[in-house]
């Protein structure tokens, strides 16, 4: 830490960084005192990167990714969306949530061009985009299906879509697959592999899959028990593109071990082989 007259530095941002968290804290009054859900959280997100955050339930990465959006108030810190502090909430990201929360009267398009309607644009060239994303997940001939109509997955790609209508340099994720089967999830986690190498988006996702981590992550950031901070970033530095297959290479075997071990020490762990520690460095 800095002195009074010496701002604190982060080791890890540097030109390419799109999101930075300084210190974060989230405090929440409850009828029995203080609950604090974070605590001096520091880490950066560089441009086009795909990074997890990884952590057991109630170490506040939903919370965390709430605050990124600015529909959750900061206790302490700041967070930096290229280069603007977070104030409130933030137009141009998009968000996936663990179900899909699609409007059950819309069909797939009409459940797609929202953002825009509510960003006050023009559904014009915006429809042409959507069916752009349409047929990039895979959903052709869906466009005019009802959200009752479609398997758990199917609806979860027209969220993607959704997030995706504004073409957003940000794509939050909040456990976007824990609500499907196994199978269905594995399925989604190598279709969201291929949508991010065709878009380049930057993503920040939350979830408490250690492979699901390792397979789609460019940098994986551990959060420890509350209150939650950030206990070790790991660089996943295994070969892309990626496919299902990889979770078969003994280097990912080595970084899903690595993960758990991080996970179950909590903060203060040593960091070892292919690990940054939390100060990055």
């Amino acid at each position: 830490m800095g002195t009074e007259n010496e701002p604190v530095t982060y080791p890890e941002q540097t030109d390419q960084t799109l999101v930075a968290y300084r210190g974060v804290t989230k405090v929440y009054e409850s009828r029995l005192g203080e609950v604090r859900a974070l605590h001096d959280v520091s880490f950066a997100v560089e441009r086009g990167q795909f990074v997890s955050l990884l952590g057991q339930s109630g170490c506040g990465k939903s919370t965390l990714l709430k605050m990124t959006a600015g529909v959750t108030g900061i206790t302490g810190g700041t967070i930096e969306i290229d280069g603007q502090l977070v104030r409130g909430p933030v137009d141009e990201l998009g968000m996936v949530f663990q179900t899909p929360v699609l409007l059950e009267w819309r069909d797939v398009l009409a459940n797609i061009v929202l953002p825009l309607e509510i960003l006050h644009r023009s559904l014009n060239d915006g429809r042409r985009r959507a069916r752009e994303l349409i047929d990039m997940v895979g959903l052709t001939g869906f466009e005019h299906r009802y959200p009752a109509e479609l398997s758990g997955g199917m609806q979860q790609r027209v969220a993607i879509c959704r997030a995706l209508m504004i073409d957003p340099p940000l794509l939050l994720m909040d456990e976007p697959f824990g609500a499907l089967d196994a199978l269905t999830r594995d399925e989604m986690a190598v279709e969201l592999l291929r949508i991010w190498e065709q878009t380049h988006k930057t993503i920040l996702f939350v979830t408490h899959s250690i492979d699901e981590a390792v397979l789609l992550s460019d940098r994986v950031v551990v959060m420890s028990p509350r209150p939650g901070t950030v206990a070790l970033t790991v660089d996943i530095d295994l070969p892309r593109p990626r496919t299902a297959e990889l979770r078969y290479d003994p280097r990912f075997v080595e970084f899903s071990h690595l993960l758990r071990n991080a996970i179950q020490a909590g903060p203060g762990v040593k960091p070892g082989w292919g690990v940054r520690d939390r100060t990055g460095q």
